[in-house]
């Protein structure tokens, strides 16, 4: 391993090894509420809406660009249509 050049290091905030990272928490876990609204951390609450189930689908590269290229909630708009079909074609 490369020693760090010592023009560069800063006593007052040493790097940090295995054993920092082990201690660490997520702020949310340690910030006092009121200093995580101001700093705009918040939590995701409970969903609204049934839970989607998460899978893994083999679909053609035609279909996946296609819906990427509508932008962001290309996924969303796959669900959509998918819904829309099982309306006419049920088992």
């Amino acid at each position: 391993m490369k020693k760090p050049d010592p023009e560069l290091l800063d006593s007052d905030n040493p790097e940090w090894g295995e054993a920092d990272f082990a201690r660490a928490r997520p702020a949310a876990d340690v910030l006092p509420a009121d200093l995580q609204e101001a700093m705009g951390i918040r939590r995701r609450g409970p969903q609204k809406m049934p839970v989607k189930k998460m899978i893994t689908i083999r679909l053609s590269p035609e279909v996946v660009d296609g819906f990427r290229a509508t932008g962001p909630g290309w996924q969303a708009r796959v669900d959509a249509v998918l819904k829309n079909w099982l309306k006419t074609h049920r088992a």
